[in-house]
């Protein structure tokens, strides 16, 4: 009977205190609307910026040519290292933490010809494993570049989707002949479309690319552009660029010290950064939301207080029949939580119903897509709890430590 009872005691309050008892539930209501709708918008942030850093490539690094910054064994330093495709073939062959490995020759403004429709775009060549580390996906019915491709120097492409789309436009390129530089292609695969924020020289959706053993008999040359490189996931991308830097230094004679030898771009460092700033952001963004609640939890306190003030005869007279410290400290708990309960589930409702609208706007590729984190409630359900509890315990003690005749007399 007395969960019933104090239940009915709260709507009593309610209904004769309307105005302050909503502007105290929205206190709550906001500070636990605002701890969902920020953790679901910080992930979904994070997870979309990490998305597209991952359309470049996932844990990978890119090395190019570089000129040596140190004298080594005799050699004078500002000598110019040039790898080859034999370079990156012994790479694959020596070190230890290399997964995948691909040398990269470019051709820009390349000519490119499918009946009627011309462009010039860059063409590149490369090994099969440049597909998985980069994250071009073939789209339904196609294929990225193969083993025999390159062993047979066949001449295939794989086009960028917006490639495609200029030359083809809705027509299927799968098995038809695009010219390159006028020499007869077959289109083997399109990209699926992907989300690239970053690049090294233009975004994929424009590229062809073509078996590097073709590249380098059609266009005659020897060096690379660049290089890039993916390390085991139980191996780190710092042990496979020392290993690079101990080969090829040993081949061309530079100090595997000197990082100018090589120039190199960890894309593995920018992952790590980026996810502990999304991290720090979306803490910092909960704090808010905490302080918002807490300032809410004073608004119960101070309601509590008042409710107090209102009722020190009835609490005098439920001491002076008997009535326990424990039953009325208990009372004013409970009503303490049901306002915060009630105040904290419509908060969540609503963010939720924000968060379940979002979508309809199609802002997914600048806010990505929030969720509601199911840890993130937890959070907020415990802390929502320890605010009401908190707001509601020293009305309640000090409820409870009133003398019966004194309680009287106050009133």
């Amino acid at each position: 009977m007395v969960p019933l009872q104090v239940f009915r005691q709260f709507m009593n309050d309610v209904r004769r205190q309307k105005l302050r008892s909503a502007l105290t539930m929205f206190g709550i209501f906001w500070g636990t609307c605002a701890i969902v709708l920020l953790f679901a918008f910080g992930q979904g942030i994070g997870e979309a910026q990490i998305k597209s850093q991952r359309g470049l490539g996932e844990d990978i690094a890119i090395f190019w040519p570089g000129i040596t910054s140190k004298e080594y064994r005799g050699l004078p330093r500002g000598r110019r290292i040039r790898p080859t495709e034999d370079d990156v073939l012994l790479i694959k062959q020596k070190a230890q933490a290399v997964q995948r490995i691909s040398p990269e020759y470019s051709r820009w403004n390349a000519p490119m010809k499918y009946g009627r429709n011309e462009t010039v775009r860059n063409i590149v060549g490369v090994w099969p494993e440049f597909g998985e580390m980069r994250n071009l996906i073939a789209d339904v019915g196609s294929r990225f570049l193969n083993g025999s491709d390159m062993a047979e120097r066949r001449r295939v492409v794989f086009l960028g989707n917006r490639l495609k789309t200029d030359l083809f436009g809705d027509q299927d390129a799968v098995g038809r002949v695009v010219l390159i530089n006028n020499v007869p292609f077959t289109v083997v695969g399109v990209m699926k479309s992907k989300k690239q924020d970053s690049s090294y020289n233009g975004r994929d959706d424009s590229k062809a690319f073509i078996p590097a053993s073709t590249f380098r008999a059609m266009f005659s040359i020897r060096y690379l552009n660049d290089f890039v490189v993916q390390s085991y996931p139980d191996r780190t991308m710092k042990e496979a660029r020392e290993e690079i830097y101990g080969i090829l230094g040993a081949r061309y004679r530079f100090d595997p010290s000197d990082t100018e030898a090589l120039m190199v771009w960890d894309t593995t460092e920018g992952m790590a950064f980026l996810k502990t700033f999304f991290l720090a952001f979306q803490a910092f963004l909960v704090g808010i939301g905490a302080a918002t609640l807490i300032t809410g939890g004073i608004g119960v306190s101070n309601i509590m207080n008042v409710v107090l003030e209102e009722r020190t005869k009835e609490i005098g007279i439920k001491m002076a029949l008997g009535a326990r410290k424990s039953l009325i400290v208990s009372q004013f708990v409970m009503e303490t939580l049901l306002i915060t309960g009630f105040g904290g589930l419509c908060g969540f409702l609503f963010a939720a119903a924000i968060i379940a609208a979002v979508p309809m706007f199609q802002v997914a590729d600048y806010i990505g897509t929030p969720r509601i984190d199911w840890f993130g409630s937890l959070v907020a359900t415990l802390l929502l709890g320890l605010v009401g509890f908190i707001a509601g315990i020293f009305p309640a003690r000090r409820a409870a430590n009133l003398q019966p005749v004194q309680a009287l007399k106050l009133f």
